[in-house]
């Protein structure tokens, strides 16, 4: 199975601050995945933060279609944290042999808001080019999301693929 690179960007007119702390917030999250997906955290989980062990399995989380049909699971791992700026999430999931997604969150070359870039570096277990297909569509639909809660009216999700083409 092939490697498959992606990364999405999304200008929002709200501060670094906020768009970390957006990023950041298990809410947040949730807003972007729904409704396509529902993601339940680990219990004891709250937020991600400057407090969050990286290296650590921090417990399983499930993926629900819809919010009804589970379809994948995680073991959710952060290896990197600079807070305020970036984030790295390598977990284990069921459905891919290695997943990477780094978030990096930095001023907007304008000077007028923020840029949120999302770089995901996954090898799927099966159907490569549907797998990055169904990936592309969820992160343009969680930019989407992002950009229409942090104030965007019309978001424009730049993105590239793997061979480095504007998608």
């Amino acid at each position: 199975m092939a490697k498959v690179t992606l990364t999405m960007t999304t200008h929002v007119p709200v501060s670094t601050g906020e768009a970390w702390a957006w990023s950041t917030s298990l809410e947040g999250v949730r807003t972007e995945m729904r409704p396509l997906l529902k993601v339940v955290f680990p219990k004891a989980m709250t937020h991600i933060g400057p407090d969050t062990a990286l290296n650590t399995v921090l417990g399983r989380c499930q993926f629900l279609l819809f919010g009804l049909f589970p379809i994948d699971m995680s073991k959710l791992r952060f290896t990197e944290m600079e807070p305020g700026h970036r984030f790295v999430e390598e977990s284990d999931l069921l459905s891919m042999r290695s997943w990477r997604h780094e978030r990096v969150i930095t001023p907007s070359a304008d000077g007028r808001g923020a840029q949120v870039t999302d770089h995901l570096a996954f090898t799927p277990r099966l159907a490569t080019p549907v797998v990055r297909y169904l990936v592309k569509l969820f992160f343009a639909h969680r930019h989407k999301k992002l950009a229409q809660a942090l104030g965007v009216r019309e978001a424009t999700v730049a993105g590239r693929g793997a061979a480095g083409r504007a998608r």
